[in-house]
């Protein structure tokens, strides 16, 4: 999403600034192309040669410089960006930038420029909520300028509070959804996502390997995209996306009731979930003890747990129904005979066994396939860039209808 974008980096004189520096190692990263700007006062706490190395390109703070190619700076710096981020943003810069006082490279270039402005705040808590600030804040905001929240805690100056920058990988997010076409706006999605977890006694449990992390990718952008997104998620080891209604269950059954709850409301239902099929069929309250049996096998009674898929597939009417299959053999015939039973629009399919494709890694090779048969088999890529694929699908079947 940021592949390719020209990002203009301000950066401004707070203890924030050392952030700054991850944040262009990030957004390189991410396939930007970062100009650098800072003001004299940021080069007091981080020096521009960090920077430089960073972004592997010139770092501009001087308004006065001799340019041997004879370049206006400032206008042609204020000419290459898609948005201006400023991040470290102080209070004396918010109130320049309010009101029209270019005495910087940094001001003076945004003056120039009719590029978005993006800020990400971090000052002094009562500096931050001095009505000043806040009249600044609400004069650029009323021209389309776009201010990051802050964080609160405990701020370099030993106050408690708000006015903490925002952490790069907050700010890298931010980027991507203000860069995401909203071509899902108005769209209710629910998503499924990670194990979930039948209890054998207080301390032991039946679970798989599901990582969540494609569900949990598919809710991300889903949400980037402008879908209103409720995800369902099984215990698992990651953060709730942004923009995202999270809702946390442990068993099957706790995942089919959270699924009823929203379901007559939503327009598409995704089943990247991998829900256990069978739970105990009888729980114990006291932990099971290695001496309570004579024999060296334990057995485990286990009882079927209902099918999500199936029931809601039979009620689905004119809803969007999108599920998975993570197989070991038999891949396509398996998925078929599972997009047919369950009633999927399309189902995504995966052999669990193949290197890059299971379940905890970042990475899938899947084939989906669609109620006519078609098949289309996908390279190995990122869960983040596959999430892309099947909502874009998804985009196809609504317009379709």
């Amino acid at each position: 999403m940021l592949k390719d974008k020209h990002i203009l980096l301000g950066v401004t004189g707070g203890i924030a600034a050392y952030k700054s520096a991850d944040l262009v190692s990030r957004l390189i990263k991410a396939g930007a192309k970062v100009d650098v700007v800072m003001t004299r006062s940021a080069t007091e706490f981080v020096s521009p040669l960090t920077f430089q190395t960073m972004s592997q390109s010139k770092v501009h703070f001087d308004l006065f410089g001799l340019e041997s190619n004879m370049e206006v700076e400032h206008i042609s710096l204020a000419q290459r960006p898609d948005v201006i981020l400023i991040a470290p943003a102080t209070a004396n810069t918010i109130g320049k930038i309010a009101n029209g006082i270019a005495d910087n490279m940094l001001t003076t270039v945004i003056m120039a420029s009719t590029a978005r402005l993006i800020f990400a705040p971090a000052m002094n808590t009562k500096m931050y909520l001095n009505p000043i600030t806040q009249g600044n804040i609400r004069k650029l905001k009323a021209l389309g300028h776009l201010f990051m929240s802050t964080g609160e805690g405990r701020l370099a100056c030993g106050d408690v509070g708000a006015g903490k920058m925002a952490e790069p990988v907050e700010i890298v997010q931010y980027l991507e959804d203000f860069f995401t076409e909203k071509d899902l706006e108005g769209k209710k999605m629910v998503v499924t996502a990670g194990p979930t977890i039948e209890s054998i006694d207080p301390v032991r449990y039946i679970t798989n390997h599901s990582s969540g992390k494609m569900g949990y990718a598919i809710a991300r952008n889903a949400a980037m995209r402008g879908a209103d997104v409720t995800l369902i998620s099984g215990p698992v080891n990651l953060s709730a996306p942004s923009g995202v209604n999270l809702v946390q269950i442990e068993s099957t059954n706790d995942m089919l009731e959270a699924v009823k709850e929203y379901f007559d409301s939503c327009d598409v239902l995704i089943k990247a979930a991998a829900p256990s099929d069978f739970r105990p069929l009888n729980y114990n309250d006291k932990k099971i003890k290695k001496r309570d049996s004579d024999s060296e096998n334990v057995s485990i009674e286990l009882t079927r747990n209902p099918d999500i898929a199936a029931y809601f597939g039979k009620i689905k009417g004119k809803r969007i129904m999108v599920g998975f299959a993570a197989e070991t053999n038999n891949m396509e015939e398996y998925a078929l005979s599972k997009m047919k039973e369950k009633n999927f629009d399309f189902i995504v399919a995966n052999d669990v066994t193949r290197e890059g494709a299971g379940f905890k890694g970042d990475t899938n090779i899947v084939s989906i396939i669609d109620r006519s048969g078609k098949r289309e088999n996908l390279p190995i890529m990122t869960k983040d860039d596959l999430s892309s694929v099947i909502l874009d699908k998804v985009k196809a079947l609504f317009i379709q209808t």
